[in-house]
């Protein structure tokens, strides 16, 4: 029996390419997410880190089924998502919420914020009226907000405190598990360093489980138990932060590693880049093998003909790569 909070076992994510205005034909599928495993337990925050477009919000999206996954499963404290329509999804929702990257495209200008909030607690609470006052009051203040300040619109907050009404918004139904898209990015640097520091209080007062989303390593490092890099639709390591980050195994890791500035100007002069040469391979075409040969400066023929399982190479520390024992 699983001790995991959520369970993602092969899980993949196809969209098909079409082409024509009335007869319309399939001439390729865009392969965004391709055979994710990992076991997340309760209370832990997993970063999820990588390029943009390697499928990392579509991963997210397709764990709360907000996009059908083509195949695998996902399972929430034995419950497999994958399996549940209608009614029976939308009550489980309530264990399940998202963050999203643009707070003001996720929040309905028309309504209040008091609006907003309490139409989440009553989709899935019977409440009486004075109990949902109280709730929205509570969720406000929990977010570092004035609680009279629900009868405004979203326009009327900055982009920080429209973060924290979204954050509200996904704590409103007490959720199990909590993701949340790039929450940070469109924030100002300050602003960025308040909102992670309310995730990771949330997560302390709270027993929040998390799925955190960002292509910042720093911010990654900062908030997360382990750390997953997706490339190309696949998970190709996965560790803590001090494993991932400090002694990358994965080439592509490397690189990204080797691409965060330091604070420390006399380290920032001596620091080596490695840079990648060309661009990601399209997810319409993959390259056969390993998915990062193309731009791996590691590369043999060997690697160009299958692909790297995920393997645990000591105390947890999984990357798909076949040269490992050679480059590190």
């Amino acid at each position: 029996m699983s001790t995991s909070l959520l369970d993602v076992e092969n899980l993949a994510t196809h969209f098909p390419v079409e082409r024509g205005t009335f007869f319309k034909r399939r001439i390729g599928i865009v392969r965004a997410v391709d055979g994710v495993s990992f076991a997340l337990r309760q209370g832990e925050v997993l970063g999820l880190a990588g390029e943009s477009g390697c499928g990392k919000s579509t991963l997210g999206r397709t764990i709360l089924q907000l996009i059908p996954p083509t195949s695998g499963s996902v399972v929430l404290e034995g419950r497999n998502l994958g399996r549940l329509r209608g009614r029976a999804l939308r009550r489980a929702r309530s264990d399940f919420q998202m963050i999203f990257q643009d707070p003001y495209a996720s929040l309905d200008p028309r309504m209040t914020v008091f609006d907003a909030l309490a139409e989440a607690v009553r989709a899935h609470k019977k409440l009486a009226r004075s109990e949902v006052r109280l709730r929205v009051s509570k969720l406000m203040a929990q977010v570092g907000l004035l609680p009279r300040a629900a009868k405004k619109y979203p326009h009327e907050f900055s982009g920080g405190q429209r973060q924290r009404i979204a954050i509200a918004r996904a704590l409103a139904v007490e959720p199990k598990l909590i993701i949340a898209d790039e929450p940070v990015s469109a924030l100002d640097v300050s602003i960025q360093a308040q909102i992670i520091n309310l995730l990771a209080e949330l997560r302390r007062n709270l027993g929040l489980t998390l799925i955190f989303i960002s292509h910042n390593l720093s911010v990654v490092k900062h908030i997360s138990d382990r750390i997953a890099i997706m490339y190309l639709g696949k998970i190709v390591e996965l560790g803590t932060p001090a494993q991932v980050l400090e002694k990358p195994l994965h080439p592509y890791t490397k690189a990204l590693v080797s691409a965060v500035p330091h604070a420390d100007p006399s380290r920032e002069r001596t620091r080596r880049r490695m840079v990648l040469p060309g661009d990601p391979p399209s997810p319409i075409n993959p390259p056969a093998g390993c998915r990062f040969h193309p731009r791996c400066p590691f590369c043999v023929e060997a690697c160009k003909a299958q692909i790297p399982p995920l393997v645990d190479w000591g105390d947890s520390h999984f990357a798909a790569c076949i040269r490992i024992p050679e480059i590190t």
